[in-house]
């Protein structure tokens, strides 16, 4: 028998206006914003929420967007979107490709401010069916881990009332119509790192007189990729990648300084902090062994929480996720390595559920490379790739997601 909130959120989403919304999420496409700069994106959103009925507000935390629809007594139910774009130049030759000179949508962002959108105007104009309360979030800032704690510490829920539940949900390769939960650990904590090189600059034709930070950088960015192999175990989970390494001004001159930038992808805080310490000691050594006239500066930068599901919520989201869309298409992928900033909405212990929409068009998964999934899901455009495109047709179930997801929670009239 399927429940009151799949039978409703069918309902509610059975007459989408689509080509109005792949309209608006052209629109955005064509106009992406870098982190805290979404001020045309916020403004979007914010109109869309409006008229809906949605008491509404800007610039919380920057750029941020935040929606209030009252509808009776019940639970508070919080429905996310990001808004931030990436300095990514496109390359997928579309039609409504970025207009913005190496600015692209190149994680799905558009794609989820337009679900939010969707879902917003359809529980507002349904809400003789359910009662609560919704709160629409317009998040700026979550691709450099700000956003979520601006609007957090700038009042949003003084100003909104705190929720009794979130909700998020983010495009992701993969073969267009699967919805992937898991009801833990669904992504991991991310931190950035960087290292400064100390040597002694001079001539080029006269290295015998310097101390190379160069060299010495080189060394170090071969060395820092034993500590995943060599340094945790097998069931240990964890990335480190080297991102971007500056120095030098010219072909003739050995520089002062050399800057390698890293990023970590953790499972668990005591993971992170033997990576951490094995990151400053191996600095260290390879400073020392090259003989540079002071230590490394080893600089821990911003910080991504790990995602973790609580089990109840998102299993009563995936629940009727295979209601709505059947169930072979609902799945537990496990951990991702990617990051959000998402948890640091949910205030004190306050239950969420994250799952993924893949988004990947049908003919692209075709005649992807690869005999099977694995093969097929590496080889096709993901996110922050200058060639990720989702599929229009997501479109209208990324609205069912949040529309089911929100009255699976909303007691349903």
């Amino acid at each position: 028998m399927t429940s009151a909130a799949a039978r409703t959120a069918l309902d509610l989403t059975d007459s989408l206006p689509v080509p109005a919304l792949e309209d608006f999420y052209r629109d955005l496409h064509r106009h992406p914003e870098l982190s805290l700069h979404e001020h045309r994106t916020a403004g979007k959103l914010a109109a869309r929420l409006a008229e809906a009925g949605f008491e509404t507000a800007e610039g919380i935390g920057g750029t941020g967007v935040a929606g209030v629809l009252r509808n009776g007594d019940g639970p508070t139910v919080l429905l996310r979107a990001d808004m931030d774009a990436l300095p990514v130049g496109e390359e997928t030759g579309l039609p409504y490709a970025s207009e913005a000179d190496g600015v692209m949508h190149a994680c799905g962002h558009d794609l989820h401010v337009t679900w939010l959108a969707g879902a917003a105007a359809v529980l507002a104009a349904g809400r003789e069916t359910w009662n609560g309360t919704l709160l629409a979030v317009g998040q700026p800032a979550e691709e450099t881990g700000q956003g979520a704690a601006r609007m957090v510490a700038d009042g949003l829920y003084e100003r909104f009332g705190r929720p009794d539940v979130l909700l998020g949900q983010h495009a992701a390769p993969g073969p267009a119509g699967l919805y992937p939960h898991a009801p833990g650990l669904i992504m991991s904590a991310a931190t950035d790192v960087d290292i400064v090189v100390h040597g002694r600059g001079g001539h080029g034709s006269r290295p015998e007189s310097t101390v190379d930070p160069v060299v010495t950088a080189a060394y170090l960015v071969t060395r820092l990729q034993t500590v995943v192999s060599r340094e945790l175990a097998a069931r240990e989970s964890a990335v480190l990648t080297v991102g971007r390494i500056e120095a030098g001004t010219r072909h003739n001159i050995i520089p002062s300084t050399a800057r390698i930038a890293l990023n970590l992808r953790t499972q668990s805080e005591e993971v992170r902090e033997r990576m951490l310490a094995a990151i400053r000691r191996i600095a260290q050594g390879e400073c020392l062994a090259a003989g540079c006239p002071r230590e490394p500066d080893v600089i821990v930068g911003s910080t991504f929480p790990a995602t973790v599901n609580d089990a109840g919520t998102d299993a009563a989201v995936a629940a009727v996720h295979r209601e709505v869309f059947g169930a072979g298409t609902v799945f537990d992928p496990g951990p991702a390595m990617g990051s959000e900033d998402f948890p640091q909405l949910a205030p004190g212990a306050t239950p969420y559920a994250y799952w993924f929409v893949t988004t990947t068009p049908a003919e692209v998964w075709e005649k992807a490379p690869g005999a099977g999934f694995e093969e097929k899901f590496a080889a096709v455009p993901g996110n922050h790739s200058p060639h990720f495109a989702p599929d229009l047709s997501t479109i209208a179930p990324g609205v069912r997601t949040l529309v089911s997801g929100a009255l699976a929670f909303l007691p349903v009239a």
